[in-house]
């Protein structure tokens, strides 16, 4: 994997340390090519303290991201983006067979929220590549559930 190509700053010591796979949602992806965004520093702060933690993302997340930055400042931040994926600091993972019937079985169980096809790639992933571990900063993370029962790991909330 490729670096993550951070400023150099001392990593703040508000986030545990986490070593593998972490799924990260629109949000903080938003933010990190933002920084006019109130979650800009948090973010650099969470990457800088986890350089060993490998990003994952999903292409409904991707596209969210770059329609987003594209829409609030520019063309050329959302083109920064996919420079930024290219290099290899946030895998895409591509949908496997079965994963649209798992994502509207996902959407369909939390249909209380509102929809959103991100986050539901998200959690589809996630049971999918059996990972807990996301970077959200939606609280919606906190309901959804494993196929086990168990919640994912939003740690950026933490």
């Amino acid at each position: 994997m490729a670096t993550r190509s951070l400023p150099a700053r001392e990593p703040s010591a508000r986030y545990l340390p986490h070593a593998g796979p972490v799924l990260v949602d629109s949000g903080p992806l938003i933010a990190l090519f933002n920084g006019a965004d109130r979650w800009h520093g948090p973010v650099l702060d969470w990457l800088r303290s986890n350089p060993r933690a490998t990003l994952l993302s999903t292409w409904p997340v991707a596209t969210e991201v770059c329609a987003l930055l594209a829409r609030r400042i520019g063309n050329e931040c959302a083109l920064d983006f996919l420079r930024w994926v290219q290099r290899g600091a946030l895998a895409l993972q591509a949908p496997a067979e079965g994963s649209v019937t798992e994502v509207l079985r996902i959407s369909e169980r939390f249909a209380d929220l509102p929809f959103d096809l991100a986050d539901a790639s998200i959690a589809e992933a996630a049971a999918r590549l059996k990972i807990r571990h996301v970077l959200s900063l939606d609280a919606d993370f906190d309901v959804y559930r494993d196929r086990a029962g168990r919640p994912l790991m939003n740690l950026l909330r933490r």
